[in-house]
């Protein structure tokens, strides 16, 4: 299936739950969520706009794979997952495959869903960089994605086609 989505940076929390819920989103879901991304040793799925993630939430855990198809005027992703038993499980049969752990990301996550749009308002929490709270919006096609976009009062310019990395190596680079 494929991803598409777009990152809005430095919202308030508060004005964009208020919208949502003006314009009748439900929460699904409200806590933290633990990603750990795993590559080979010469970080070849990264070097091919590929990237694999165990997720961990009260929900469960979620072994995930995607692959960057574009980043245009979104994020578009193939993105697959499967909910595997445990943490540990997954990540012994992904090191047994050769991979190794390479980034630890913990935020606490807010989301919203109208119809297909989903909403996920993060916080992340990082040691190294201040990364102010941010607003994911992913549906099933551009335009709807735009409709949205709209509808919580922000443009085009606006929404950023990035990746969780992308985000971390601009506030990185913005401390500088």
């Amino acid at each position: 299936m494929n991803e598409i989505e777009v990152k809005i940076l430095e919202i308030n929390q508060d004005d964009v739950i208020s919208k949502l819920e003006k314009l009748g989103a439900e929460k699904i879901f409200d806590g933290w969520v633990e990603s750990r991304f795993f590559d080979y040793p010469d970080n070849s799925l990264r070097a091919e706009n590929k990237l694999l993630r165990i997720r961990s939430t009260s929900e469960g855990v979620v072994l995930g794979y995607k692959e960057k198809i574009s980043q245009e005027k979104a994020k578009i992703m193939d993105e697959r997952e499967v909910v595997v038993g445990s943490y540990e499980e997954i990540k012994s049969v992904l090191n047994a495959l050769g991979f190794e752990e390479t980034i630890y990301d913990k935020k606490y996550r807010t989301s919203y869903k109208i119809n297909n749009v989903r909403f996920e308002i993060d916080t992340l929490e990082n040691q190294k960089v201040k990364i102010p709270t941010f607003l994911e919006i992913e549906a099933e096609s551009i335009d709807i994605l735009y409709e949205y976009i709209a509808k919580l009062g922000f443009s085009k310019e606006d929404a950023k086609a990035w990746s969780g990395y992308d985000v971390l190596k601009h506030y990185e680079n913005k401390k500088e």
